[in-house]
């Protein structure tokens, strides 16, 4: 396979585990320290700010990286590779929970109108963070699975 391409898929899915691991363990229990209401602005904010050419390079520009390394070795049988194509689809599972779970979650809150932020920051969280743990770990497997068997020189 060609090795570029997999370094490629392989750097971003890093970079996109990294971004999601940093949320686990800074930004998520950061905002819990905060007043409900402050912390769903702000969490608000985020999420409208990640909409920006930095992150949505690293997060469709790898997609695209994937489904390209999985494309080139259905094409290819001579550079399939089981591990980089595992490493390709892990990563786009990760995405897709990305769309399925977080996104709409993130709507939700942007869109939340009440007098209990207390409880609409719980519900936002018991659901956001697990999936926000799981595209992390999924990130870092499909890295692990892309970067495995890129040439050395």
């Amino acid at each position: 396979m060609n090795g570029w391409l997999s370094l490629v898929a392989g750097t971003g899915s890093a970079v996109a585990g990294g971004f999601y691991l940093a949320f686990s363990t800074v930004v998520m229990p950061a905002l819990r320290r905060r007043p409900a209401k402050e912390s769903i602005a702000t969490m608000v904010f985020i999420n409208h700010m990640a909409v920006r050419p930095p992150f949505m390079i690293v997060f469709f520009g790898t997609a695209a990286a994937c489904a390209a390394v999985a494309v080139v070795a259905a094409a290819d049988p001579l550079t399939r590779s089981p591990i980089q194509v595992a490493g390709a689809a892990a990563y786009l599972a990760g995405w897709a929970s990305t769309m399925v779970v977080n996104v709409p979650l993130n709507n939700q809150l942007a869109n939340a109108v009440g007098d209990q932020p207390g409880q609409q920051r719980t519900t936002y969280e018991q659901s956001w963070t697990p999936a926000n743990h799981l595209r992390a770990a999924l990130s870092f497997a499909g890295a692990a699975g892309l970067l495995a068997s890129v040439p050395h020189p």
